[in-house]
């Protein structure tokens, strides 16, 4: 069963930046498409972005397109999204997930982390 274990969230001002990091463990990592998620208070939860560890696809939301990168480190089994010029509207819960397919989707079967608080002051 896949299990993930993200950090690096935290509290920082607008502007600033923030690393997240995502464990991953119970799976063959290389084998899947994996991806960052968040949910703010009263809002669905939006694929932020994803990474096809294997073949490097990346893909971004519009939102954090130019300011975020998504990375995987094979050897640790960990994929990061690095968060700079951060914003108010980027405070939420921030979610690691897989399966989760090339636009970004997640499916009923997707295993997903606890999460880690992301909070963007102004």
């Amino acid at each position: 069963e896949a299990h993930f274990v993200e950090s690096g969230g935290g509290l920082v001002q607008a502007g600033g930046s923030l690393r997240l990091s995502c464990a991953a463990s119970g799976f063959t990592f290389e084998n899947y498409i994996i991806g960052w998620f968040r949910q703010a208070p009263g809002k669905d939860r939006e694929g932020v972005s994803c990474i096809g560890v294997s073949d490097g696809y990346t893909y971004y939301a519009d939102s954090v397109k130019g300011r975020f990168t998504i990375s995987s480190d094979n050897a640790k089994n960990t994929v990061y999204l690095q968060m700079n010029s951060l914003k108010p509207e980027d405070t939420a819960v921030y979610y690691c997930a897989a399966p989760v397919d090339y636009t970004c989707s997640y499916y009923l079967h997707t295993s997903w982390g606890q999460g880690t608080q992301v909070t963007v002051s102004s």
